[in-house]
């Protein structure tokens, strides 16, 4: 299969996915269209991210890739998780096959993959191990590898968002403040990764000083960007338990109990 011919496949997908989408939301009752319209965006990004321009200056320029790399493993995802396809999901399945969905969330493995470090793992270790091992070198002569990395990190990076600021539902979602400490994490590892690559140290880059530094600066900053929009997205809707400063209200006395009459 020719390069032109493999990229038809991921964009056969992604209009599937959103075709279906499209359907459900228009059959659900009173479905919001602020998630509708950020699932499409969503799509939108990936397609932009694997056809057109960007894959083609990829191709040549790794300032390219590094652009292909923020839309598949951080924007699209963002976009993706807040149109909350779950709970649309969900709402639209028969009741039974709704609750074997349910089930398989509340499952163990789900357990695992919704913990935040796991997703933390998975998406920013894997760009660790792509930068600073032969890998990289590898998927630029093997097409296979490098859609296979392309779909890694677009689901490695929605499971990280949607461990983070996932508005669906997910079992045992830590706390806020621990979901912001592992954000926090990952921008800190963002940041020394990009670092690293524009000084040239401890990563393995077959590309001109020039493009890795153009490369570590929009890693640098679109990184930023995306953090930041997941980050808002986590604190619009935390409600922090609210400690009284003042005197308590009055005890409220329910009413008695009316005896039952045998």
């Amino acid at each position: 299969m020719s390069h032109d011919h493999a990229g038809l496949l991921p964009l056969g997908v992604l209009a599937a996915v959103a075709v279906a989408y499209l359907v459900l939301a228009a059959r659900a009752t009173g479905w919001d269209p602020w998630r509708t319209a950020s699932f499409a965006c969503g799509v939108v990004l990936a397609a932009a991210a694997v056809s057109g321009p960007v894959p083609l200056l990829a191709m040549t320029d790794f300032r390219g890739h590094m652009l292909q790399h923020l839309l598949i493993g951080m924007l699209a995802p963002l976009g993706l998780v807040l149109g909350a396809p779950v709970t649309l999901l969900l709402r639209s399945l028969p009741p039974v096959a709704g609750k074997r969905l349910g089930r398989t969330l509340r499952s163990r493995p789900f357990h695992l993959l919704a913990n935040p470090w796991t997703a933390l793992t998975l998406s920013t270790g894997a760009m660790a191990a792509l930068y600073c091992t032969p890998l990289y070198r590898l998927t630029s002569t093997t097409p296979s590898l490098h859609h296979t990395l392309h779909a890694h990190f677009l689901l490695s990076g929605y499971l990280f968002t949607w461990s983070i600021a996932g508005p669906d539902p997910a079992p045992n979602r830590p706390p806020v403040p621990h979901r912001l400490l592992t954000l926090g994490v990952a921008i800190a590892a963002h940041a020394t990764l990009s670092q690293l690559m524009y000084a040239g140290l401890l990563v393995d880059i077959p590309a001109p000083a020039d493009q890795l530094r153009g490369a570590a600066e929009l890693m640098y900053y679109g990184g930023d960007i995306a953090e930041l929009l997941l980050a808002f997205a986590l604190v619009s809707h935390w409600r922090p338990a609210y400690r009284r400063t003042t005197a308590p209200d009055p005890p409220y006395h329910f009413p008695p109990a009316r005896r039952r009459i045998e």
